[in-house]
């Protein structure tokens, strides 16, 4: 049974407007309904439940261990709540191998799950899937650059992008995987003129992270803005609740920055 909802005030036409307009786009992640509902309510544009909560949540080294289980139950629960925000959620590893596959478990994340769109960390090789997802009526995020999933196989978390080589590759799978139907870029450590340039021609907004000040908007981990991540904290990431009364003015402080470009700097 659906649980999706039709009363969002941000709806995808809204972010395309806002990337038209040069009205900056504000996003954070969100796992459960607490904090889903302090985030609509400071007016975060986008709430991506990520499967960065293998991590924050689950306390695993990385995102592989994630299921295609979890991220429903947790959508389920993040979409019980925002009433405001446009909510995408993340397609987990090998949850999109094959264009079957991935259409069966973007169903599940729209239809059990309440998501509005799905997020897939793409290349080249995900544009026939992107494409069948996107006519059959599924909105696609695709997420380049670093790609948490593919851990084992970069040996690391690092700047992507770096050569001329591999930022050439990354522009042309920008390119490609907009023209094949993506709705959102997703850039993740990106030198920040390669981000840029991938912005500037792209006609689709373009959400940063670790990627510098010139995308179309900015999205964080949760728990790295409010401080209280284990582990090592992303250095582009900061804490907005150090200096702030509560956590509802720790994310409204987020939002503010972000919309008047005080975030990233």
């Amino acid at each position: 049974m659906s649980i999706h909802k039709l009363h969002k005030n941000i709806t995808l036409n809204r972010l395309h407007a806002m990337k038209a307009n040069n009205e900056k786009i504000a996003c954070l992640t969100a796992y459960d309904a607490s904090f889903a509902a302090i985030l609509d309510q400071a007016g975060m544009d986008i709430i991506l439940v990520g499967d960065s909560l293998g991590m924050v949540v689950q306390g695993h080294d990385s995102t592989v261990s994630v299921t295609m289980e979890d991220m429903i139950y947790h959508s389920q629960c993040v979409s019980s709540v925002a009433k405001n925000a446009f909510l995408i959620s993340d397609m987990p590893f090998m949850s999109y191998t094959n264009v079957e596959q991935a259409l069966a478990n973007a169903t599940d994340l729209i239809q059990l799950g309440g998501a509005q769109m799905v997020k897939l960390e793409a290349s080249s090789r995900q544009v026939s899937i992107v494409q069948e997802l996107s006519e059959c009526g599924i909105p696609i995020c695709a997420h380049l650059g670093l790609r948490p999933q593919y851990i084992h196989k970069l040996g690391g978390y690092a700047m992507q992008g770096n050569d001329e080589a591999s930022a050439k590759e990354l522009f042309e799978s920008a390119q490609s995987l907009q023209a094949a139907g993506a709705d959102i870029l997703l850039l993740e450590c990106v030198p920040d003129a390669l981000a840029q340039k991938i912005t500037q021609n792209s006609s689709i907004p373009v959400i940063g992270i670790g990627a510098g000040a010139n995308c179309d908007g900015q999205i964080l981990v949760l728990h790295d803005v409010i401080g209280i991540t284990h582990g090592v904290t992303p250095k582009f990431a900061k804490n907005f609740l150090a200096g702030a009364i509560d956590i509802q003015s720790a994310i409204e402080n987020y939002v503010q920055d972000v919309k008047s470009s005080k975030f990233p700097t």
